[in-house]
């Protein structure tokens, strides 16, 4: 209840992700999107429905979050994220999930959580398969020790609107279990590592990282 948990993407990961983290009990959570509801976002994205269609996003998932647990304040924030104000979104927050999908949005996101040490959660999508890793920075491998400067080829890329509900399901709820491990230690969370998730055979990988020296974010080492 104490826990203030910032949501980038009210999208395919964020939705789901952040259901779970309100029906925990988070006792904040902050939602930050800048799209508006569409209709092929709705097979994958939980907390949109038809009548939100042309809705901005974060308050459209804001309003559900809200039906769902009454005790949790939450916070749309109607704006994308970027390299310009990821510091002034991330202030006051205790973890951040990144379910965005962008690959300027992650880099934000992973610059920003290192700059303040917020811990975080990434995600992505590519077809039946996915990425889930979670982060303490100053402590464990970061996204860019794994992915480097130029990311975009290795790491899985939300596809919105065109992936598979189901898929997007499983990787943000596996999102938001690291993000409950991470605030409570009830379990050990998936940091120097990622799982690789490839859902059309039902395959789960982890992939063990390390920091690296000459981190331009978490300065590794």
């Amino acid at each position: 209840r104490e826990a203030s948990v910032l949501v980038v993407g009210a999208g395919a990961l964020g939705s789901p992700a952040a259901l779970y983290l309100a029906a925990a009990g988070v006792g904040r959570l902050g939602i930050a999107d800048d799209a508006e509801v569409a209709r092929p976002d709705l097979q994958a994205e939980l907390l949109h429905f038809t009548p939100d269609l042309g809705v901005a996003k974060a308050p459209s998932a804001a309003a559900k979050l809200a039906f769902l647990n009454p005790e949790v304040e939450v916070v749309p924030y109607a704006v994308r994220l970027h390299a310009g104000n990821a510091a002034g979104l991330l202030e006051g927050h205790d973890l951040v999930v990144d379910g965005s999908g962008s690959e300027a949005t992650r880099s934000a996101v992973n610059a920003a959580a290192c700059a303040s040490r917020t811990a975080l959660v990434e995600g992505g999508l590519l077809g039946l398969g996915g990425l889930v890793m979670a982060i303490r920075p100053g402590e464990t491998a970061c996204y860019r020790c794994v992915f480097g400067d130029d990311p975009g080829a290795a790491a899985p890329t939300d596809v919105g609107g065109g992936g598979l509900g189901p898929v997007a399901g499983v990787v943000g709820a596996l999102m938001a279990l690291e993000a409950l491990k991470l605030l409570t230690g009830f379990a050990p969370p998936l940091t120097d590592a990622f799982l690789r998730v490839e859902l059309g055979s039902l395959a789960f990988t982890r992939v063990p990282v390390e920091r690296r020296g000459d981190c331009s974010d978490c300065g590794g080492g």
